[in-house]
């Protein structure tokens, strides 16, 4: 009852007015709309807020989770689309599902407000570094599962964007804010008359107010010149590198069904998309090799091409899966990196007796070489809460749909070998319908003199879904790849804008690795991105569909960049400094 007084009145209605502009402008300045003009306003609402509720705590708190629910909606409204397709939970549980993580994972807006507001009144100017402070702090100090950070939208601009190879995406947000607080203080021109006028005036009386005036005014020109100098410079420096190398990649798009709660026949429908893989491929490559065939995450679902005792006993093995993927490879002589199911058992567990609750399965990507041998795999790490798995044992009884996969251990890069580069030798190709009546060896036998010495060319950094937004997670692979692999399985989400953000999200890895993305997905977007951040042609493959898309990856010279060096030090470091001048000021004006 007293919410709803309050959302009748002027003061809500100012202040959901103020939520709006910070959620729909964030939004308008994302993927897909593209429009960055406005993200250099939306940071208006949360200083609107700020300033009419200075040192009023609890208001700026109740304030941050209205930004946070009102943000949530507009931006990631897919969430809730998620948790009942995804996770299959019912609408009832997945509303307080869905506004429990708008807050939990947006709880950056109470702290930003709070913050702001006490260093404030406190330190009482610096505004716009207060404001830049503030949100960093909130950023790193607060859980953010999906992340969006401001900087990604800054990052936009590709010449800003530029500056991730030192700061990531982080630094983009203070700058951002930093940039918007100066808007913000002269929005109205009146206010900014009067300013220049009584500017001129004093500037001949007041030589304090002069030199603040000047102080203020070189801060920012000297930030814009730094970030818009040093993109610049990056840019054109990365732009002029040569590549040592080119890589033949196809990513195909094979749209494979989620699962069958709507009737279909399983069996029915994975023999269609297993003929429309092969299919698929053998047009993209009948006349056409290529280096690396990519699929993605789920392309094939519920099985696994790892022969063992514990993945038949758990009837995930699937000879005809196997087969296929060694027909492939061998069939046109390229490396195949596929996802699949994965299973086994612990270390210390091996040799006892052992029980179903002892099984650990992962979501994991395999590598097959042209000669149709299975390679080196990945384990998914960093792991999707709601859908594959969920943080208490009790809820796994809520969902029959959330998975119950274990985290891998292993941050290794996939070597990948030098295609066939004759053609096929053999009297008749084989293709899905074969697979009925050949073993896997079977194949290998059927291609034996399409085999070739194995030469390793390379090796590429592995990612799975959501983990290629997390930078700090992906900093802790070692050695230098030709490339990164993210394959993801958007389709959960519909035909949302979730795909887009993700992407985006995770083409700051490509500034900061100063590596090309191959990004293969199962319903779009599948996208190649250069080591600058551009998307090749602005070529997305569209959502929901089958397609398949190939480009030459260019083998950008190893360099250990700032970022995979130092991570976000320049961010702390920055903290850490502007955090100690604070805290004199604090208690000097306590």
């Amino acid at each position: 009852m007293k919410l709803a007084r309050f959302l009748l009145s002027r003061e809500g209605f100012i202040s959901v007015l103020c939520y709006t502009v910070t959620a729909v402008f964030s939004f308008l300045s994302f993927s897909p709309a593209n429009l960055p003009f406005f993200v250099w306003f939306a940071p208006f609402g949360l200083f609107v807020i700020e300033k009419r509720n200075r040192g009023e705590w609890k208001k700026l708190i109740y304030h941050g989770f209205g930004f946070a629910i009102l943000f949530y909606l507009v931006s990631f409204h897919w969430i809730y689309h998620m948790t009942t397709v995804f996770g299959g939970f019912e609408w009832y549980l997945a509303v307080p599902i869905f506004l429990g993580s708008a807050i939990l994972l947006n709880f950056k807006f109470p702290v930003f407000l709070v913050l702001f507001s006490f260093l404030a009144i406190k330190v009482r100017r610096f505004f716009p570094l207060i404001v830049s402070f503030a949100v960093l702090v909130s950023e790193f100090l607060t859980p953010q599962v999906f992340p969006w950070y401001f900087g990604n939208i800054v990052a936009e601009n590709h010449i800003l964007a530029q500056n991730a190879e030192y700061t990531s995406a982080y630094g983009l947000s203070g700058f951002l804010f930093f940039v918007s607080y100066f808007l913000f203080y002269i929005r109205k021109p009146k206010r900014t008359m009067r300013l220049i006028s009584k500017f001129s005036s004093i500037m001949k009386k007041n030589k304090i107010f002069a030199k603040q005036m000047f102080t203020g005014l070189g801060a920012l020109v000297f930030v814009l010149l730094v970030f818009f100098g040093n993109g610049f410079y990056l840019y054109n420096k990365w732009n002029h590198m040569k590549p040592i190398a080119e890589r033949d990649v196809l990513i195909v798009q094979p749209n494979a069904p989620l699962e069958f709660r709507d009737g279909r026949n399983p069996a029915e429908e994975i023999r269609n998309l297993m003929t429309r893989i092969d299919r698929m491929v053998e047009q993209e490559l009948k006349n056409k090799p290529v280096d690396l065939v990519v699929l993605p995450e789920s392309g094939v679902p519920f099985f696994t091409t790892h022969d063992s005792e514990i993945t038949r006993a758990m009837r995930i093995y699937w000879h005809q899966f196997e087969s296929l993927m060694a027909i492939i490879t061998l069939r046109h002589g390229a490396n195949l990196y596929f996802n699949e199911l994965d299973a086994d058992i612990p270390e210390e567990k091996r040799g006892s007796r052992i029980s179903r609750n002892d099984i650990r399965t992962y979501n994991s990507s395999v590598l097959m070489s042209p000669n149709g041998e299975r390679k080196n795999s990945y384990q998914k790490v960093f792991l999707l809460i709601f859908g594959e798995y969920m943080p208490f044992e009790w809820m796994y009884a809520l969902s029959g749909q959330t998975g119950q996969f274990a985290p891998g251990s292993k941050l290794d890069l996939i070597p990948y070998y030098e295609a066939r580069k004759t053609p096929s030798t053999v009297a008749k190709d084989l293709h899905w319908e074969d697979t009925f009546g050949l073993s896997p060896n079977s194949v290998r036998e059927h291609y034996r003199t399409n085999q070739v010495e194995e030469k390793q060319i390379g090796s590429f950094l592995p990612l799975i879904c959501y983990e290629v937004i997390i930078s700090e997670f992906v900093r802790k692979f070692e050695g230098d790849p030709d490339f990164i692999v993210n394959v993801t399985n958007d389709k959960w989400y519909g035909n949302s804008v979730e795909s887009y953000q993700h992407h985006t999200l995770g083409r700051m890895r490509a500034i900061e690795f100063r590596k090309w993305i191959v990004r293969s997905t199962n319903s779009g977007t599948s996208v190649f991105t250069d080591h600058l951040g551009r998307n090749i042609d602005n070529e997305f493959t569209p959502i929901e569909s089958t397609a398949t898309i190939r480009k030459k990856v260019a083998v950008i010279p190893g360099e250990m960049t700032f970022y995979r060096l130092y991570g976000n030090l320049l961010s702390y470091l920055f903290m850490g400094i502007v955090g100690i001048v604070f805290f004199f000021y604090v208690k000097r004006n306590s």
